[in-house]
């Protein structure tokens, strides 16, 4: 059987954000990181809270950013999980 429950990370983001957030990944701090792209906004949870950082009111314009800006900081235990696009992924493949 095939359970739909979220993990008590992944419920304390959800508790936060308008979407069911996806998975970004853990930072080296060993906190996960989930993104809504409806809300453009990430939820960074520690210690049984998660605190939300809408992009537009953060210096990191995109969820690339933000990636770049933890792994600068805390860097990534886990992840970041963050598809590209079909174009970047289709050019990187021609150059290689």
């Amino acid at each position: 059987m095939t359970t739909t429950q979220a993990n008590p990370q992944e419920r304390i983001a959800r508790e936060r954000l308008t979407q069911r957030p996806m998975f970004l990944g853990v930072d080296g701090a060993g906190c996960p990181h989930y993104w809504d792209s409806y809300e453009y906004a990430v939820v960074v949870v520690e210690d049984g809270a998660g605190e939300k950082y809408e992009l537009d009111e953060t210096p990191c314009s995109t969820l690339g950013d933000w990636c770049e800006h933890v792994r600068s900081k805390r860097g990534w235990d886990v992840g970041p999980r963050v598809g590209g696009s079909l174009v970047g992924d289709l050019a990187r493949a021609v150059d290689a």
